[in-house]
């Protein structure tokens, strides 16, 4: 595959045919805007930029390895460095650009760049209702506006003011989309757990190795970010902490139902040096290894 990159708001301007944009670091364009047919098939883009798109088309749009379906309306957050191949059809809708210097010039910024959403897959996309996306788009217009203007030393701060509300409505909203589709959360939750348990049924870990969130994450079908979101809005544990549970109760019944030593299950259980498992007992438990064992 051919690959372009675009790295700042004024290569992304004319690579679209929009003229030169009002601020160096930051756009809001319209879809109608947009000449798409610019869009070379077979061509991935890849952004160096933060994009917050709230799209409705027919077609699909190639997003990393994966083809995502916006025939409903979505509003999706996609990092720099990833590879886009939007469809060359019409689309309707609005995208905020931001370059990375923008939000990395403060504290604030740097914050809004943490959002997991910002680690979900496009399938995993935010789909919104009429109303909800009329609240989006106030805070869309807010921004547009700031940034037609003068900038003035306030601009940067009230810019970032409307992010951060935009960013706050749709983390109120994804949750209302994790419980909204209960029966494809549930059954995500339910697999989890029980991949997870059947991992841990296995009496050695030693050629396994310790599995981290992306192990299950791919397993499902869903982005490490994204499922550590699911599992926290239905269990209020992420995913790293159900796997750390896991690994604790493992460890308990062997430090208890065997002659093993602290090394010896710390190997077991799939650990490089004994004094990493050591730190997350006691993390855990509130007590080492070696007091657990003691108190059989």
């Amino acid at each position: 595959m051919e690959y372009v990159d675009i790295i700042s708001i004024e290569q992304l301007h004319e690579h679209f045919g929009v003229g030169r944009p009002v601020h160096p670091l930051l756009s809001v364009l319209d879809f109608a805007d947009i000449d798409m047919s610019r869009n070379r098939p077979g061509v991935g883009y890849r952004m160096g930029l933060y994009s917050i798109a709230c799209k409705k088309f027919a077609g699909e749009m190639r997003y990393g390895r994966t083809n995502y379906d916006f025939s409903d309306g979505t509003l999706a957050f996609i990092a720099p460095n990833q590879v886009i191949q939007p469809p060359a059809d019409r689309v309707e809708g609005w995208i905020i650009d931001i370059h990375p210097d923008f939000l990395n010039a403060t504290e604030r910024g740097r914050k809004l760049t943490e959002y997991s959403f910002f680690g979900y897959d496009t399938r995993e996309a935010l789909h919104i209702s009429d109303a909800e996306k009329k609240i989006l788009v106030d805070c869309k217009g807010n921004i547009e506006r700031e940034i037609s203007q003068n900038l003035d030393r306030h601009s940067h701060d009230l810019i970032l003011s409307n992010l951060e509300l935009l960013f706050a409505y749709s983390i109120r909203f994804y949750e209302r989309q994790f419980l909204t589709r209960t029966k494809i959360s549930n059954d995500a939750v339910e697999k989890f757990e029980r991949l997870l348990k059947d991992y841990f049924a296995h009496a050695s870990l030693m050629e396994q190795g310790l599995p981290d969130v992306k192990h299950f994450a791919s397993q499902l079908n869903l982005s490490s970010n994204y499922l550590s979101d699911l599992l926290n809005k239905y269990t209020g544990k992420t995913t790293q902490e159900h796997i750390h549970l896991a690994l604790i109760d493992k460890a308990k019944s062997l430090l208890w139902a065997t002659n093993k030593s602290i090394s010896e299950v710390a190997y077991t259980l799939g650990f490089e040096h004994p004094s990493h498992f050591a730190k997350l007992f006691k993390a855990r438990t509130g007590m080492t290894p070696t007091e657990f064992k003691n108190l059989n």
